[in-house]
C-alpha cells in the first residue's frame, strides 16, 4: 500500500510513503470526521490511497486571492 499526496488544486504531486506498515493512526487520518474523510481521502482499487492536500503554492495563492477559492479549481 502506498499513501499519494496531490494538492487538490493543482493536482501535483506532492509526497509519497510507501512503507506498507503504516497505520490510519499514524498518518493522523483518525482526527477527520467522516465528512472530512470522504472529501480528502481515496482509497484506490490496487490498495493505494490518495490523500489530497494544499500545495505551498496554491496555499499562497488562495491565501492571496480570497475570492478564488469560490472557483471549483482556481488554478486549472
Amino acid at each position: 500500500m502506498a499513501v499519494n499526496y496531490i494538492c487538490r488544486h493543482c493536482r501535483t504531486a506532492i509526497g509519497s510513503i510507501a512503507d506498507a506498515g503504516v497505520s490510519e493512526m499514524q498518518l493522523g487520518f483518525h482526527f477527520l470526521t467522516p465528512e472530512e474523510r470522504s472529501d480528502i481521502i481515496a482509497y484506490n482499487p490496487n490498495g493505494d490511497v490518495t490523500v489530497k492536500v494544499i500545495c505551498d503554492y496554491c496555499r499562497e495563492a488562495l491565501e492571496a486571492n480570497p475570492e478564488l477559492s469560490l472557483v471549483t479549481n482556481p488554478l486549472q
